[in-house]
């Protein structure tokens, strides 16, 4: 049952949950620390699947939670929706009260929908605002990826709620709650013996807990809970001061100390009372930590008394500029750095699900995936990413999309996915040029392979000014669908693709990102997408998108149009990216780039 209680912002986790007749996967994730965010898959056990009755049915969902207020004397509230555009089998609406006392902490809510399964019930208070709160409409059950507000806090009658947790020690959490699911609803749940369910919460350490519980006196059930505070773990840079000899000048020992903390130094001038140093940096995650690392640097190679200007760049586009025409043309040239290739490579394991489709719950891969990077000049890049399988459990995919209207780019994934034994993968191998041909115009060229399932070529613009909180662009690429044997053949379709893109980042009292863009998509379909997300200064974030498209709803199937959550998120030292959709469909997909300009230049903005 649901608490008012809430992770701070950043936190992500995990949870598997292992129950009867459902089991689920849960990740959520805290943008703010007054929302939660969560999506689930969930296998119902001894339920038939229409059509494929021979395995359990599968669903998917995503929840919400909105805290109204936060705890002094009085309790904090939180309102909350689950199965926000799901099929009605989680569907329920929440709103509840908690407070602590010491290691006790009380909880009591309503509940509507899947909530509101209590013997001795209350008369929905919303029915007095409105007559349509009266009736809980159920013509859309069993189909999932529409937003039914008619169905939000429905019903002529709700359940009250309530549950307590007491912590024994750091380690042990023990729980008791009256439980109000509804048994009589679209999953076939046991009859209860008992009104109550008991749980216990071991903590192994500060990410991960296992957890107990006996439900409604029926069955016992078990979960396993992930969480991750990047901003608790993170730790400050530490800054380095480079070995330097006695003959070294002032500026071979600014060069050292900067390169000795991953800031790569291009070009250093001198004019009467400032020093211009244009720099080109990889591994530092803002503009912060980049300026704090300059600084000591200077101070460190003896340059006290003289303003240092900077010159950043990316792939040798100027992100922010503080070097002037003065400085730039009356000054005279201390240091260049000459012109060299370099290779870079990495590998690592990576694992890829594939959750709830037609023909079993659970499917993945576990991938041997190896990143490289050519830097032929400061401009032109070659990337490479190169797979292989050592195990997946995708030989079985059998059953076609049902929809694929105006053209199959995306929901035959899974003739991708079945190719994938006993050879090297190429995901991608394309070539990058990059150029900054005035100053705030930024141009990308790109050619080659440039994901799993499409090849081609395309440029991408974007106006970009340092210290603005908005950037304005266009992206036009003519793409190839590569064939199934993730080789270098390609099957007969092709598109040109186009899209007109607008970003804005408020620093308001909501700090947020927005992304807006128009165009044609790789189906041929043509529309909008709106993306909003949150991002942090290590790197993690998350955010929801949704694409309207001049295909119907009866065109597009169930779901009526495409959306989903994505997140990045750091665990054990490397970012996971992940896009969910509740349904994989063919409109509104767009090309899986490997960078675009505004992301590649927006970490030289300050955080929101």
């Amino acid at each position: 049952m649901p608490t008012a209680r809430f992770f701070n912002e950043s936190v992500h986790g995990i949870t598997a949950y292992d129950g009867y007749p459902p089991q689920k996967i849960t990740l959520s994730s805290n943008p703010f620390d007054w929302l939660e965010a969560s999506f689930f898959y969930t296998n119902i056990q001894d339920k038939p699947y229409p059509g494929y009755e021979f395995q359990d049915y599968k669903d998917k969902g995503f929840n919400l939670k909105l805290r109204i207020r936060e705890e002094d004397n009085f309790p904090a509230i939180a309102i909350g929706i689950n199965d926000i555009a799901g099929t009605g089998y989680f569907s329920s609406e929440y709103i509840v009260g908690s407070y602590g006392i010491s290691n006790l902490d009380i909880h009591f809510g309503l509940g509507w929908g899947n909530y509101n399964g209590a013997n001795q019930k209350l008369k929905n208070p919303l029915k007095y605002l409105s007559r349509k709160f009266e009736n809980r409409p159920k013509d859309f059950e069993g189909y999932g990826g529409s937003f039914n507000t008619d169905r939000y806090f429905s019903g002529k009658d709700i359940s009250p709620f309530y549950g307590a947790s007491y912590a024994l020690n750091s380690k042990i959490l023990l729980k008791i709650e009256k439980d109000t699911t509804l048994i009589d609803g679209l999953i076939d749940y046991e009859k209860p013996k008992s009104k109550f369910s008991l749980g216990m919460d071991y903590a192994i350490n500060d990410n991960f807990s296992l957890g107990i519980s006996f439900e409604r006196g029926n069955f016992f059930s078990f979960k396993f809970i992930y969480k991750n505070n990047p901003k608790q773990i993170k730790r400050n840079y530490e800054y380095k001061p480079a070995e330097a000899s006695s003959e070294d000048s002032k500026y071979t020992k600014l060069i050292k100390n900067l390169e000795e903390n991953g800031i790569g130094v291009n070009r250093i001038t001198e004019a009467a009372d400032s020093i211009g140093l244009e720099l080109t940096q990889f591994i530092h995650p803002n503009l912060n930590q980049i300026e704090k690392i300059v600084n000591q640097a200077s101070i460190d190679a003896g340059f006290k008394n003289k303003k240092i200007k900077k010159d950043y760049k990316v792939a040798n586009l100027t992100a922010a500029s503080e070097i002037d025409k003065n400085l730039r043309y009356d000054s005279k040239l201390v240091y260049e750095r000459k012109k060299t290739s370099s290779f870079n490579s990495s590998t690592r394991l990576r694992f890829r699900p594939f959750l709830a489709s037609r023909e079993e719950f659970f499917k993945g891969a576990l991938f041997i995936e190896n990143d490289s990077e050519a830097i032929i000049t400061d401009n032109l890049f070659f990337n490479t990413n190169l797979k292989y399988s050592i195990y997946n459990n995708f030989d079985d995919f059998k059953y076609e999309p049902v929809n694929i209207y105006p053209a199959q780019v995306r929901s035959d994934i899974k003739k991708y996915l079945k190719n994938v034994d006993d050879k090297i993968l190429i995901g991608r191998a394309q070539f990058d040029y990059h150029i900054t041909p005035k100053p705030n115009n930024h141009l990308m060229l790109t050619a080659g392979i440039l994901e799993d399932m499409y090849s081609g070529y395309g440029l991408e613009y974007l106006y970009f000014k340092h210290m603005q909180n908005y950037a304005i662009g266009f992206e036009l690429f003519n793409v190839r669908k590569r064939d199934y044997s993730w080789g270098f053949g390609h099957t007969d379709y092709q598109n040109t693709i186009a899209s007109a893109n607008f970003y804005y980042r408020n620093y308001g009292a909501v700090p947020f990102d927005m992304k807006f863009s128009f165009g044609e998509y790789l189906a041929g379909d043509v529309g909008s997408t709106i993306e909003f997300s949150r991002s942090f200064e290590n790197g993690t974030k998350f955010g929801v998108f949704a694409s309207f498209t001049d295909v119907s709803e009866e065109q597009f199937g169930e779901g009526s149009f495409d959306k989903g959550i994505f997140f990045n998120i750091p665990i054990y030292g490397n970012f996971i990216n992940y896009t969910w959709r509740p349904l994989t469909k063919d409109p509104g997909a767009k090309l899986n780039r490997r960078n675009n300009l505004y992301d590649l230049l927006v970490k030289f903005q300050p955080i929101n």
